[in-house]
């Protein structure tokens, strides 16, 4: 049972804080994940009755699809990947007649951390125990490359090209990395940061643009229809037109 109060006291004689329930569910994949993968599983991130995130080794990429396939993680959600380094042509909504500020241009990853730039990033569901984790790898400089999920799960094919279309990422024997959306010999990965979208820099992003204002509603009460017929011009004027 766990515990839910503590009435011990701290150094500054502030009762300390009631300690959390545990979450037996997901520290139990924990272990079975690191019985299987070993030292190759690198940092964990658990929120007790909540999620869970596992940092493991590229090399080990594979091994942890198929470990977690074997322990009941059948469902494939999506694969893909993240730029950690700020951009270097800083926010798209920040008013361009304003000063340009200094961009910090340190990389900090998010969860469970990371040594890279690129991670590559997925997420398994266990359909029967209602629980899901996401699955996160750094990716190195100089050998953006991982193994292919492809044959274990059909979905990551998909997934795959377009992380690789899109971040450059490799996927060791996957059957097909063609191009799905730019054209074959398009150079560069639109979703890396230092990838200059040039239509941003000629026109500021629609944050920021200067939008015509909506029409006053009683104005265009007062207004005739553009499709309304002419009024009927009075007798007189009629009579006088001919003669």
């Amino acid at each position: 049972m766990a515990q839910l109060s503590d009435d011990t006291q701290t150094p500054q004689g502030d009762t300390a804080p009631a300690a959390l329930p545990g979450d037996g569910l997901r520290e139990g994949i924990v272990d079975t994940l690191r019985n299987d993968i070993g030292d190759a599983l690198i940092d964990t991130l658990l929120k007790p009755n909540d999620d869970l995130w596992v940092r493991v080794s590229a090399e080990s990429w594979l091994a942890t699809g198929q470990a977690l396939k074997a322990a009941g993680f059948t469902y494939f959600c999506f694969l893909s990947a993240i730029d950690w380094m700020p951009s270097p042509f800083g926010n798209s909504q920040d008013d361009p007649d304003d000063e340009p500020k200094k961009i910090d241009m340190t990389i900090k990853q998010g969860y469970t951390g990371g040594e890279t730039r690129m991670q590559v990033f997925a997420r398994l569901t266990d359909i029967d125990r209602h629980v899901g984790l996401t699955i996160k790898a750094d990716v190195a400089d100089d050998n953006q490359v991982v193994d292919s999920w492809s044959q274990l799960f059909a979905g990551a094919n998909w997934h795959e090209r377009e992380c690789h279309e899109m971040f450059g990422i490799g996927f060791n024997n996957h059957p097909d990395l063609r191009n799905m959306y730019l054209p074959g010999d398009f150079e560069g990965y639109p979703l890396k940061k230092d990838f200059p979208l040039l239509a941003r820099m000629v026109k500021p992003w629609p944050g920021i643009v200067d939008v015509e204002p909506m029409p006053d509603f009683e104005e265009a009460a007062d207004a005739p229809a553009a499709d309304a017929p002419a009024a009927e011009a009075p007798a007189s004027a009629i009579e006088g037109a001919e003669s």
